[in-house]
């Protein structure tokens, strides 16, 4: 009888520390507290977007301020468009700003990055829907390597 107690305590045991370990993993994976308010959608058109995907962060300075929510091929230019979504409490960036595709790392995640621009009396303020004109594309590893082979072998 005691053997058996012991046996179902360690099975409410595992059972409460799977539970504990998928609830945290879900907290983990859930967006970050900067998009659990309200938001607002910027677009931006880049030339090559890398490895880029949906959910990645949008950051400015290392914070991050909003998700990438879709991207879609430009059935006109061809060209890859990310609509990100914003966090109302960042609903300042001026239409001046830039968004690059950055990398964390030599080889980690890729994730938008916004610079903002100058404020003027001129500049107005981006609001929802608006585009960013102002962008650099991903650097592709690959091509890199490649352009440096190919100057290595002029010389």
């Amino acid at each position: 009888m005691e053997m058996r107690k012991i046996e179902l305590l360690v099975g409410v045991f595992i059972s409460v520390a799977i539970a504990a370990l998928i609830f945290l993993a879900l907290q983990v994976a859930n967006q970050s507290s900067a998009m659990r308010g309200e938001t607002y959608t910027l677009y931006a058109k880049f030339d090559n977007i890398g490895g880029l995907k949906v959910r990645s962060p949008v950051k400015v300075g290392g914070v991050v301020v909003g998700r990438v929510a879709s991207i879609e091929l430009d059935s006109e230019y061809f060209e890859p468009v990310v609509e990100m979504r914003i966090s109302k409490s960042f609903a300042k960036f001026p239409e001046t700003s830039t968004a690059s595709i950055l990398t964390s790392g030599l080889l980690g995640e890729q994730y938008v990055g916004l610079e903002p621009g100058f404020m003027d009396d001129d500049v107005f303020v981006l609001e929802d829907g608006d585009s960013i004109y102002n962008t650099n594309s991903a650097m592709v590893l690959e091509n890199l390597i490649g352009q440096f082979l190919f100057s290595q072998g002029d010389d």
